[in-house]
């Protein structure tokens, strides 16, 4: 039986992506494994490996056409012994959307695709996971009544492939029963686009049309500050001690020559919630509506500024790194996140985020969660005030940081215990090495 090949759904954000480059072309041998296609999503270019192996028997939508919707067929692949008389009837159907920039008007129609040969349609549902799984995969599912969303996936990034749907059948579960109706949040809506034109005078304004980063940024945060429920906590952070560690491990490290390390502020940052995360675990956590995940370990994300939108790539297990680690890391994700190279595991999950506007000159703001991430800590540029100690008024480097709480599954002790850990860490950075 033909096996379609879908494009894929590369981020839990994709709905649509752009078919930039086929690397393959009609009549090539695939394996499994063999890369396919580029495909431009909303953060970056990524090569989509084939899960089957057979024969590319058509292309059916050509490089260079955008807004392809995930799971719309763009070529189909021929198992082995098949030749082409097993395409009749069977082509891209149902899936629009796309406009190929180079398209062949000699080509003859494509026929429709008859109903049962046609992928199940993916139903969006409200705080539902999209699944990963091959072509392959999804047939064996539906034809064995099987529920993807309860099969874990052994293939490349947790897909699920033929074997793990095999393994699943040989032990009679994971069957498909009837999931309760998700509850509707309503999203308020915005004045429209012509009731926002309409309060400025046509020709003082230049329309530029939002790239996808944008676009899923709008969405997200929106979503974030309407579903929720955000708290804030601000505390002052004295840093004198950590810059003057700071300065006498950088300057040993310049009299060790090549490999050296130079340390950031920021690298200490990110040590010190990592490991505030593992002095209060009960705020390492994820809220889900069936129950609350806590982790294992502090995996950071990061803001990182990039033309015209943001990454957060993360620092997995931060709190089992040094800080040359973790500055070396940070160095490699924040350069390829800045040339749109990262590969989705490395910007996505993380159970807290870190977003520094010091270097700006903020010195102090609020920060919109990530979900499904319960906290982010919003950090400010450390300057010289005045403060108090032993009842008399000196000069000391203070840092502002405010710590954004999902008050789901952050309450607000729990949260002040947190920042409490981070300001110790921090004041006394001594005490990571413990």
């Amino acid at each position: 039986m033909p096996i379609p090949i879908l494009m894929p759904a590369l981020s839990p954000t994709m709905e649509t992506g752009t078919l930039s480059k086929w690397l393959v072309k009609e009549g090539d041998t695939i394996a499994s494994g063999d890369v396919l296609a580029e495909i431009e999503t909303d953060k970056a270019t990524m090569e989509v490996e084939s899960i089957d192996e057979g024969r590319i028997a058509k292309i059916l939508v050509a490089e260079g056409a955008e807004e392809v919707p995930v799971n719309q067929m763009i070529a189909v692949m021929l198992e082995e012994g098949e030749d082409e008389s097993a395409l009749e009837g069977f082509a891209a159907g149902g899936g629009g959307g796309a406009t190929p920039a180079k398209a062949d008007a000699s080509e003859p129609a494509a026929a429709p695709v008859p109903e049962a040969q046609q992928p199940a349609p993916v139903t969006p549902t409200q705080g539902a996971a999209k699944v990963f799984a091959s072509p392959l995969a999804k047939r064996l599912a539906q034809q064995n009544n099987l529920d993807l969303a309860r099969i874990s996936g052994s293939g490349p990034n947790g897909r699920i492939v033929k074997r793990d749907i095999e393994a699943a059948v040989a032990g009679g579960g994971a069957t498909v029963s009837a999931a309760p109706a998700p509850s509707a949040v309503a999203l308020a809506a915005g004045p429209s686009d012509q009731a926002i034109l309409a309060l400025y005078e046509e020709g003082t304004y230049d329309i530029v049309p939002h790239d996808g980063m944008r676009k899923i940024i709008a969405q997200r945060l929106q979503e974030s500050k309407q579903t929720v429920p955000h708290f804030y906590l601000t505390l002052d952070c004295e840093l004198d001690t950590l810059l003057a560690v700071r300065k006498r491990m950088n300057d040993r490290s310049a009299k060790d020559g090549p490999g050296a390390y130079k340390i950031s502020v920021n690298d200490f940052i990110i040590k010190a919630m990592a490991m505030a995360l593992q002095r209060i675990p009960a705020a390492n956590a994820t809220w889900t509506d069936a129950g609350m995940l806590l982790h294992k370990h502090s995996d950071v994300g990061v803001a990182v500024a990039i033309e015209g939108g943001l990454f957060t790539p993360v620092i997995r297990k931060a709190e089992t790194k040094g800080l040359a680690d973790i500055s070396a890391e940070m160095k490699d994700l924040a350069g390829r996140a800045r040339q749109r190279k990262l590969a989705p595991h490395e910007y996505q999950g993380g159970t807290t985020a870190i977003s520094n506007l010091g270097m700006f000159g903020i010195s102090h703001f609020s920060a919109v969660i990530n979900p499904p991430q319960a906290t982010i800590l919003a950090v400010g540029a450390g300057s010289p005030r005045m403060v108090v100690k032993d009842g008399a008024p000196v000069v000391a480097t203070v840092m502002t940081v405010t710590l954004s709480c999902d008050h789901r599954a952050v309450d607000g002790a729990l949260g002040a215990n947190l920042l409490g850990e981070f300001k110790a860490f921090i004041e006394e950075p001594g005490m990571m090495l413990v």
